[in-house]
């Protein structure tokens, strides 16, 4: 697995030559292609060959384009999965509707405790209040812990006049964070030979991710701690998502790159789905 994150922003051309990404504008720069894990196309004035597009499939490298706002608006993926795909999609769609509502319960507990963490580490009122909500998590999240813990979470991480959707430089930054981790995790679904549009609590008809935006629930208030201490201004909100992916962190007690743990966070919630248990590990990190 790559261990690179590529971001392109100004004009140029993108081509392959043996297995290496070329990228001419001013001069010539040549990336491995198996060194790259997420290569983000952060212009519209970037061109770019079929040949390389075939060799980044191939290579199953995450690639993100991003519209004239430079905000994320789609993302490549093999159509590939793995040789058993038929058969994985078929258990898919039998995944026990206990073991979804358990699993779901779990996954919204562990991201309030970590949006409590963020409280906790800023020293800001209602640490205790997101614990009490945790603790309070029923299966299938039937009593919406999750919308009321967000309520309290984003306005005292941010202000009280935050609201979540609007057109707040704040909003923006989030977006580009939460969009980047989806398309990694999506590429993981994928890659295991899932379909992303069939979630366990999401179920958007238009959705082509519901599955990723499940799995992606307790990563999101590492996003927000980026935003709420790292995020300066416009100028730098990107660069820190870019080395985000890089950053360390633990799973089952393994320290690695935030990226390859994605792999496996996802690889063990599958696991835990097709099996009906509830071995589950989630990434942890420090701050």
């Amino acid at each position: 697995m790559g261990f690179r994150t590529v971001r392109i922003n100004n004009r140029c051309k993108l081509e392959l030559s043996i297995n290496y990404l070329v990228c001419r504008n001013e001069k010539e720069t040549r990336i491995n292609i198996d060194e790259i894990s997420t290569l983000i196309i952060g212009s519209t004035e970037v061109s770019i060959t079929t040949a390389l597009l075939s060799a980044l499939m191939e290579k199953n490298v995450n690639v993100i384009f991003c519209d004239s706002k430079y905000q994320p608006q789609g993302q490549l993926m093999s159509l590939r999965g793995t040789t058993d795909t038929y058969k994985k999609i078929k258990i898919q769609i039998s995944w026990s509707k206990d073991i979804k509502g358990v699993i779901w319960q779990e996954i919204i507990k562990q991201k309030i405790l970590n949006q409590a963490r963020n409280l906790n580490d800023k020293d800001l009122d209602n640490y205790n209040k997101l614990v009490e909500f945790a603790n309070l998590v029923e299966i299938d999240d039937i009593t919406n812990r999750e919308g009321h813990a967000a309520k309290v979470y984003f306005n005292s991480l941010f202000s009280p006049s935050f609201v979540r959707h609007d057109t707040s430089p704040i909003n923006k930054y989030l977006d580009y964070g939460y969009s980047i981790l989806l398309s990694c995790i999506s590429r993981e679904i994928k890659s295991f030979g899932y379909l992303t549009e069939l979630g366990i609590h999401h179920i958007g008809e238009t959705n082509p991710f519901n599955l990723a935006c499940d799995f992606i629930e307790p990563l999101r208030p590492l996003i927000d701690y980026y935003v709420a201490n790292k995020i300066v201004n416009d100028d730098n909100y990107k660069d820190y998502f870019v080395k985000l992916l890089s950053k360390e962190v633990r799973f089952k007690d393994q320290t690695q790159y935030l990226d390859n743990a994605i792999h496996s966070y996802v690889k063990n919630l599958l696991m835990n789905l097709r099996e009906g248990t509830l071995d589950l590990e989630f990434i942890k990190y420090d701050f």
